[in-house]
């Protein structure tokens, strides 16, 4: 393993540098004998290293990891044990000095959940409060699972959202390259000749010269004041305020609003259900679930109903108070809370959320793929009908 380490020599000077080794101690030991005194020993990919920038593993790779660990402990293999078996195995360079470093923290006394936590990227909050109370309660291999099943769903909307947007982003693409196309180069040719004849050109002709002068003469000016808006916007929301109201803007959109809101309870009563399940304190799994959703008002909304329940309020109530909740899913919430069977109800709102984001999103690409097939049928057929017209009124006056 290489460590990224900082140590003040005998003169007092603080020095920085690199050093291999195969643990922290082995590390520090090297250093001392180099009649350096360590101040600060860090591994690299561990914070801000060169691997943590690189992920050491793919989610899938993580996925396939965690349900791997979780049939090993199952098995009552020690846990140092398991970790080695995975690291033998592992192909990728990254991913096995990673588990080298993991299975180290715990030879060196750590607990599991302390020595992933060197990885957030890789594993967040979420698999770290959850591996903390598989630990406690005696139940890590179970945990996992639920960790591993958890990973798998995430995975699948992931893949049914890409698949999704492929197909109307591609077809939007072609089609504004083919428009461009014509006006940039088609157009300017076809209706030049038409020009030297100094014949009373049709509307719909001239109405499709200026377009197309317009788009020679602004195109690449357009194009920088589009990039430079993106790149406005971009750092825009890079301020907690402007991102909260993007947020919060986009949850009003007909279509999308809607999609986001359910992708979003979905993903946050199923990590409150499994958290729950797995032993975490109801507050605590609130944060946390809060914590994974990518929509900022979302999440703001919720860390409020967390800060109700802290103060005594229902989990009912302090959700319905957000407003974001569906009528089913607080029902089934309420339902849960009455029967103690909050963890089952919390399921099986999560599938209902998953259900109804993806009939949202295929409404929507149902919707979107017909409308930019019209709309560049509609374009074509203007710059066709507009290049014909000439020819026909040519035709008649020659016959």
């Amino acid at each position: 393993m290489l460590f990224r380490y900082q140590a003040s020599n005998r003169q007092g000077e603080r020095l920085k540098g690199e050093i291999e080794a195969d643990s922290p101690l082995q590390a520090r030991q090297r250093l001392r004998e180099q009649q350096l005194q360590p101040l600060s020993l860090q591994l690299m990919g561990s914070g801000q290293g060169r691997f943590f920038r690189r992920r050491p593993l793919s989610a899938a790779e993580c996925t396939l990891l965690t349900r791997q660990l979780a049939t090993l402990v199952s098995a009552a293999l020690p846990l140092e044990q398991a970790l080695l078996a995975l690291e033998n195995q592992t192909t990728r360079p990254a991913g096995r000095t990673m588990l080298h470093a993991i299975r180290q923290k715990v030879l060196e006394g750590a607990a599991l959940a302390d020595a992933v936590a060197l990885w957030p990227a890789i594993f967040p909050p979420l698999y770290q409060a959850m591996i903390a109370a598989g630990e406690t309660s005696g139940r890590l291999g179970s945990v996992l699972e639920q960790l591993a099943d958890y990973s798998e769903k995430t995975q699948n909307i992931k893949s049914k959202l890409t698949q999704a947007l492929i197909y109307p982003l591609l077809l939007t693409l072609v089609a504004l390259g083919v428009i461009a196309l014509l006006l940039l180069t088609v157009v300017p040719t076809v209706v030049e000749q038409f020009v030297h004849m100094k014949q009373v050109l049709p509307l719909s002709t001239r109405l499709l010269m200026s377009i197309s002068d317009k788009v020679r003469l602004c195109a690449l000016p357009l194009l920088l004041v589009l990039l430079l808006a993106a790149a406005c916007a971009h750092k825009l929301l890079q301020q907690p305020a402007y991102r909260l109201r993007w947020h919060r803007a986009k949850l009003r959109l007909p279509v999308a609003g809607r999609i986001v809101l359910d992708l979003n309870l979905a993903r946050y009563a199923r990590t409150l259900s499994i958290l729950s399940n797995s032993a975490v304190p109801l507050l605590e799994g609130m944060h946390i679930g809060a914590t994974v959703l990518s929509n900022q008002f979302i999440r703001q909304q919720l860390q409020h109903a967390a800060e109700r329940v802290r103060e005594g309020s229902s989990l009912t109530l302090a959700l319905e108070q957000t407003q974001l909740l569906s009528p089913m899913m607080r029902h089934m919430i309420a339902s849960g809370e009455s029967s103690g069977e909050i963890d089952s109800m919390l399921t099986r709102s999560a599938d209902i959320q998953d259900n109804a984001f993806i009939s949202q999103m295929t409404l929507a690409v149902s919707l979107f793929e017909p409308l930019v097939v019209i709309v560049m049928a509609a374009v074509v057929l203007f710059i066709v009908l507009a290049i014909l017209q000439p020819i026909l009124q040519l035709n008649n006056l020659t016959g």
